[in-house]
Formats: structure tokens, sequence, C-alpha cells
């Protein structure tokens, strides 16, 4: 039997340079969740196939929950999308309220194309919350999006473009943060110890 693996565990001090300056209307993030040691099991022949914490430094929830995203916001209405999957959509709850903004609804749905091994069911989509402070930033753009978003999965924890771009057409003109980002993107200020891991030289995503 393959020994359990474990996140690699740091302090976000170690690992992320100082926030950028707020307000920020719009907030998107992908957090580098802590699946607490879990691992996907895949058969006999494969003891896993995949644990966050091998791809990347993982940030317990108690962490995440203390960033001061209420600097960040703008305290006169705010907008959070936030990622999360299956497993941990309990903590990311916890880390939605903790951030100051009351859950509405999930936003989007990401059907990756590709199937992973449970314990449950085999799961193919990941899912993004969306939470509000006080009110919804003005003006609006795209009152029409769809919630349900369908792209193959490519890179381990890379999120497909589409999404950040739905955003841009709900929200085309409020200035706009991603937190724990992994490229750069057109028209966004980024944060995390990773921003540039999936540009593609001379290209940024979100073009407008």
């Amino acid at each position: 039997m393959a020994a359990k693996l474990g996140p690699k565990k740091i302090l976000m001090t170690e690992l992320f340079a100082p926030l950028p300056e707020g307000p920020f209307p719009v907030i998107y993030a992908d957090p580098p969740w802590s699946y607490r040691g879990q691992v996907q099991h895949g058969g006999a022949d494969k003891p896993f196939t995949s644990s966050a914490g091998t791809f990347y430094p993982v940030v317990d929830i108690d962490t995440l929950c203390d960033l001061p995203v209420g600097r960040l916001r703008d305290p006169e209405g705010s907008v959070l999308f936030l990622w999360t999957t299956g497993p941990i959509l309990e903590d990311a709850m916890r880390l939605m309220r903790d951030w100051g903004y009351k859950y509405k609804q999930i936003a989007f749905v990401w059907d990756k194309q590709m199937v992973n091994p449970g314990s449950y069911s085999m799961t193919q989509c990941e899912y993004v919350l969306v939470g509000t402070y006080k009110k919804i930033p003005k003006p609006r753009g795209a009152r029409n999006i769809r919630q349900f978003f369908s792209e193959r999965r490519t890179g381990h924890s890379r999120k497909p473009d589409g999404i950040a771009r739905r955003i841009e057409e709900m929200f085309p003109t409020q200035r706009k943060l991603e937190l724990f980002a992994r490229s750069s993107r057109l028209g966004w200020e980024t944060y995390g110890n990773e921003k540039t891991k999936f540009d593609i030289e001379g290209e940024m995503p979100c073009p407008k």
C-alpha cells in the first residue's frame, strides 16, 4: 500500500508577496486548498492519481480565513467568485463568510470532460460560488451568462479562461482582482506565488 501523502503546509507570509491595494468591487479566487492529506484512489495498479499537496504548497483553512480580504473589497459593495470542489465545499462556505461575503449561489459549474475516481461517485465537475458584500457592484454588464461551462481539463489545477471572461462580461467596467492567480490576465490585478505559471509567451488570457 502506498504511503499516505500529506500536504506541504507553509505560512502564507512565507509564500506570498504583500497584498495589492484595494478597493476591488470584483474578487475572483482559486485558493490552494488543503485536502488534509486526502488522495484520489485509482485501484490496485494506481494507488493514487493526484493530491493537491504534491503539485504545489497548500494552505490550511484557518490560515486562508485569516487573509485580510476585508481591506481589499470595495466598502460600497463587492462580489466574490470562489472556486471549490465537492470535498471541501464546507470549507469554501466558511471561507466566504470569514472574508465577509454572503453566499448567494453556485455561479458556475465547470464540466472538465474527464472523470476522477472517488469514494462515492466519479466526479468531473468543479464549482465557482458567488457571494456579495453589501450590494452587487454597478453598473452591471451582461445578465444572460450561463452557469454551465464545458471544457476539457488541461494542467493540474489550471482553470479555464472562459470563466474569467464570463465574469468580465458580467462586470466589464469594475476593478478586478484575482487571488491565487496562476497566469497574467489583461485588465486584472493578480496575487499569488505562481502568477505567470500558465502564461503563454506573447499571449495574455482574456484579451479585450
